[in-house]
């Protein structure tokens, strides 16, 4: 028997030796991981990760990649690449003949920043009609899912939260991007002659002042809650019960030659989301902005105004607070009337630019 042959079978009958005399048990300590209760002798021919392994994740997986030292006769394993935040670890010690001793370990998950914030609800306007179908609530940056009726409170001007004033659906709506939530108010406390109107009395009572509160524990996509609570104090006017009529707006075109916006004043504030694409004018590419609480609409051309006759195009599907849509007013029971005034999917309005 050769010598090294000698030092290796020694160095084996020295780790079971050692292992057997003392329990051992693993460590983590700033990014590293030892092997304690065992002193590290001779390393084994096959190399110290013949006896000592740190797996990230579990299952079927290969050993991390690392550097092993003795430090004070205690085996080290430093990892190549730093522990993310909650990160699972697995340390394996298995000397030859004997039983593994394991250790798992969960690095700690950062603590999630609060950035996230309410940017916006729409309507933006203090005073709304006592039968408000929807809002929308707009953040900054993607939120999670189905936790919105945890945090969207509604109160009274006593402060008192008013019950189940909305429709709270388990399929929220959120846009995409998971960035805009729309918020329907119950319609069946909005539409005269339905059965929780009667019972529960409307959503809004006219005259009266409410505040709409978005709690900031709401979580936002990353985990972390939001940065604050907003608030949203508002006024209830009386119902809107009548159909939006293109016909009463009111359009301020811009001189030819200039690339500045077209002007359309409505007489109440119209749905915000809507606003951006139920109004087009035809075969102009150009930027819409929405100003002055919902009720104006303007339209920015990409290239100059010619002096020449235009034509605005609006959808039927646009709405006001109340639901209420061009030529058809939400507070509509007969089928009859509602087949009655919708005979268009789309109302034209002329309006010429110069030599007015």
């Amino acid at each position: 028997m050769t010598q090294r042959v000698i030092r290796i079978a020694l160095a084996a009958l020295l780790l079971q030796v050692a292992a057997a005399a003392a329990g051992v048990s693993i460590h983590a300590t700033d990014g590293a991981f030892q092997v304690t209760g065992w002193k590290a002798s001779a390393e084994p021919a096959a190399g110290w990760s013949s006896v000592f392994q740190v797996y990230a994740g579990s299952g079927d997986i290969p050993a991390m990649l690392g550097r092993y030292t003795v430090e004070g006769a205690v085996l080290t394993f430093r990892p190549r690449w730093p522990l993310t935040p909650g990160m699972h670890v697995r340390a394996v010690f298995h000397l030859p003949g004997e039983a593994p001793v394991e250790a798992a370990f969960d690095t700690p998950r950062s603590a999630a920043t609060a950035a996230t914030r309410v940017d916006r609800i729409y309507p933006s306007t203090d005073v709304l009609p006592s039968n408000t179908l929807k809002l929308y609530i707009y953040f900054s940056a993607a939120m999670r899912r189905g936790e919105a009726w945890q945090h969207i409170r509604l109160l009274d001007s006593q402060g008192v939260a008013v019950k189940s004033p909305f429709l709270e659906i388990d399929q929220e709506l959120w846009d995409p991007a998971n960035t805009r939530l729309t918020v329907l108010f119950d319609p069946g406390r909005i539409k005269r002659g339905l059965l929780p109107l009667r019972e529960s009395g409307p959503n809004l009572e006219e005259g009266k002042r409410y505040t709409l509160v978005i709690g900031h524990e709401w979580l936002d996509a990353n985990g972390a809650p939001l940065a604050a609570d907003f608030t949203k104090p508002f006024r209830v006017a009386e119902a809107e019960r009548t159909p939006v009529n293109p016909a009463q707006w009111r359009i301020s075109p811009p001189r030819p030659g200039t690339s500045d916006a077209l002007i359309v004043d409505f007489p109440r504030p119209l749905d915000y989301a809507l606003l951006q694409r139920a109004i087009a004018v035809d075969g102009v590419k150009g930027k819409v902005e929405v100003a002055r609480g919902e009720a104006q609409w303007r339209f920015t051309p990409e290239s100059a105004w010619k002096h020449a006759d235009y034509r605005l195009t609006v959808n039927t599907t646009l709405e006001d607070l109340a639901g209420n849509r061009v030529g058809r007013a939400f507070d509509v029971d007969k089928f009859e009337e509602v087949t009655a005034q919708i005979q268009t999917e789309t109302v034209s309005i002329p309006f010429r630019i110069g030599n007015q």
